[in-house]
């Protein structure tokens, strides 16, 4: 194989390794935002007074084992609105869970 060549390949296989890592990246913070939702669901915590501390809403200082995406996820979910944090540092939905959202709207 012509030098060329191999480095045409080495490029290709550098950018879809890029491209696969920023896949399974994205994937792995929305099932850790899903689980946030989730979490907050079964707290309760659905305004300013039933608001909630979450133990991984700093990151970690020792980094041990696989990356934790639960800082970051949670701060675009605060940032997108979905998550409100009050001035105390504590967590809330901002928008209803399915359960209890109106199964019948009303058109005004």
């Amino acid at each position: 194989m012509s030098d060329t060549v191999q480095i045409i390949l080495g490029l290709l296989f550098m950018i879809g390794a890029f491209i696969i890592s920023r896949i399974g990246v994205s994937w792995k913070m929305g099932r850790t935002a899903h689980a946030i939702i989730r979490d907050l669901e079964s707290k309760e915590a659905l305004d300013i007074l039933t608001a909630v501390e979450l133990p991984y809403a700093k990151p970690s200082l020792i980094r041990l084992g696989m990356r934790d995406y639960h800082s970051k996820a949670l701060e675009y979910l605060v940032n997108d609105g979905t998550v409100v944090k009050t001035g105390s540092g504590k967590y809330y939905l901002s928008i209803k869970p399915p359960s209890q959202q109106d199964s019948h709207p009303v058109n005004g």
